[in-house]
């Protein structure tokens, strides 16, 4: 990829931020490239995503499934959310994850659970879930998607600490 591209790559990801100051936002970015080795530097994934929690890094995206490297700050979580179209299936890495699952129908959690390197949960599709790193470092986890569909806007918030509620 050339630098042109790389760049266009990076403006890009960076004008999914409408609601933050564009600057701000391009310091955020920079300064989360700029902690990467350099052969995990964006223009080696597929696709990199930064959020307000973190990061994430799409590793292969095929058309029923997608896997990603993500990366959740510490004291920081995802939205509670659910899929239409994918299953999830989450494997950790470093750090302590603590996994909310709730029951739809019921609105209640079902399964809280801190999970440790190398511990795994399944995640299936239109169930409520969130991800926390309440930890002192970076909580890295691999998410494989699993579905007909595995696009970002394929997401309900329920709860989000962003403010960001409702459809993608």
């Amino acid at each position: 990829m050339s630098k042109a591209q790389v760049s266009n790559l990076k403006t890009d990801k960076i004008g999914k931020f409408a609601d933050e100051n564009l600057e701000e936002v391009k310091f955020k970015l920079e300064e989360e490239l700029n902690r990467l080795p350099a052969d995990i530097k964006e223009e080696n994934y597929l696709e990199v995503g930064v959020r307000p929690w973190g990061v994430y890094y799409v590793l292969e995206d095929k058309p029923n499934y997608k896997v990603k490297k993500i990366l959740v700050n510490p004291d920081s979580r995802l939205s509670l959310q659910s899929h239409k179209h994918r299953s999830e299936h989450w494997v950790m890495v470093s750090g302590t994850a603590t996994v909310e699952i709730r029951n739809p129908e019921k609105q209640e959690k079902d399964w809280v659970y801190d999970l440790q390197p190398n511990e795994s949960c399944y995640i299936k599709a239109n169930t409520m879930h969130r991800i926390a790193n309440y930890g002192k470092i970076p909580l890295v986890f691999v998410e494989v998607q699993v579905g007909e569909y595995t696009g970002e806007d394929d997401i309900i918030r329920y709860e989000d600490d962003f403010g960001r509620v409702g459809g993608n």
